[in-house]
């Protein structure tokens, strides 16, 4: 089938066409404006596509899909991530040596999930790529790896080395979660029980579906970790800290006193 544009006589009356012919009535500028209004709607047709490919129904939720927050409960906003916490699951925020939140960690008995969220391309995923690296390189080492299919998708069940103090170098279980957004990646790193028994990652892999990426519209690299931030009162908190330790710095100390006895 061939579609075209309409010519119109002078009269304004459609002309008749040919079933293989094509006519083209519009000037330069106009055909310039509808090109650029079917482009627009075709992009949005395709990220609309995407979209429905790469976010995952049951979370971790991009901020524009994000449903509310359940009743009683509140989201910790960290910046590129916010999460709920769950009950009896703490969140712990993992510190560089330059005082930043590098990662977000769930915690529940001796069972640790380590969120981590990172850039990625618009249209395609990261994670198989990804999880064939972390593979990879474990199998060049004394490391070991397999996938299996988790309630978030394909995952990795690894044997990672660890240092332990006082002992040479041993083999722990490790699970590697991923979740592909759009232009994000999440992966959440579960140790201890919860890396072989799903009874024990539930709580933490429920805490990691309900977060929430804010992606943001500045440009980034691809695999370039989201900047994750204190929460607005553990900022003020910390800031009253860094004040009066200052202040404390600034007081001039009290030299030695002589006290004449006659």
């Amino acid at each position: 089938m061939v579609f075209g544009r309409r010519k119109r006589s002078a009269e304004g009356d459609p002309v008749e066409l040919d079933v293989e012919g094509f006519v083209d009535d519009l000037d330069e500028e106009d055909r310039a404006l509808e090109d650029a209004e079917l482009l627009r709607e075709l992009e949005a047709r395709e990220e609309e596509l995407r979209r429905a490919e790469v976010l995952s129904p049951q979370g971790p939720w991009d901020v524009a899909d994000a449903p509310e927050p359940g009743e009683g409960q509140q989201r910790l906003d960290l910046g590129s991530l916010q999460v709920t916490v769950p009950p009896d699951v703490e969140v712990r925020l993992d510190m560089n040596e330059g005082g930043e939140v590098a990662a977000v960690t769930f915690v529940q008995g001796e069972s640790t999930g380590q969120a981590l969220v990172f850039a990625a391309p618009r249209r395609t995923g990261i994670w198989d790529e990804v999880r064939a690296e972390i593979a990879e390189s474990l199998a060049q080492g004394p490391g070991s790896s397999a996938e299996a299919e988790g309630v978030l998708g394909t995952e990795l069940r690894a044997m990672v080395p660890a240092e332990v103090p006082g002992q040479p170098t041993v083999l722990l279980p490790a699970r590697f979660v991923g979740v592909d957004g759009p232009r994000w990646f999440a992966r959440l790193l579960l140790t201890g029980p919860a890396a072989t028994d799903d009874a024990a990652a539930a709580p933490l892999v429920d805490a990691f579906r309900s977060a929430v990426v804010v992606r943001g519209d500045e440009a980034m690299p691809a695999r370039e970790p989201l900047p994750l931030t204190l929460p607005p009162e553990a900022r003020e908190q910390v800031a009253a800290a860094q004040e009066e330790q200052e202040r404390r710095i600034e007081m001039p100390e009290r030299g030695p006193e002589i006290t004449e006895i006659r």
